[in-house]
């Protein structure tokens, strides 16, 4: 996450920066790092970030589940975690989801695929 998105996306879920450092567990000179690119955004700090913008969105709007979205096979939809814990809102946030019909090795990765998904991008 760059630190303009960092500084947008507090801004869309109405925060000061004290209240982002609280709500995300870290401190405020934390925030003011992201913020101004001292420090990159670490990765649990960012999955944290997009939770709460999608229960945000959520509360806007009607989401589908990705498998819908997406029109996974039935083979897909079995072997996903999202799909096994009902959570088609949240598969950006699962780690082992198999979209593109493989799974992504870590974080970064996974992350190359879901900015390009209609999914994830509902909640931005």
């Amino acid at each position: 996450m760059e630190k303009s998105e960092f500084k947008f996306f507090r801004k869309k879920l109405s925060k000061t920066q004290k209240q982002m450092s609280e709500l995300l567990g870290t401190s405020l000179k934390a925030i003011h790092s992201y913020e101004q690119g001292w420090r990159t955004v670490p990765v649990h700090v960012e999955r944290q970030v997009y939770f709460l913008l999608s229960r945000l969105a959520k509360k806007n709007k009607v989401t589908k589940a990705c498998w819908v979205t997406r029109k996974c096979s039935r083979e897909q939809k079995q072997s996903c975690p999202a799909w096994e814990f009902s959570s088609g809102d949240l598969c950006w946030f699962i780690n082992g989801t198999v979209c593109e019909g493989t799974v992504q090795k870590d974080w970064k990765e996974k992350m190359k695929i879901c900015r390009t998904c209609e999914v994830f991008n509902s909640i931005l």
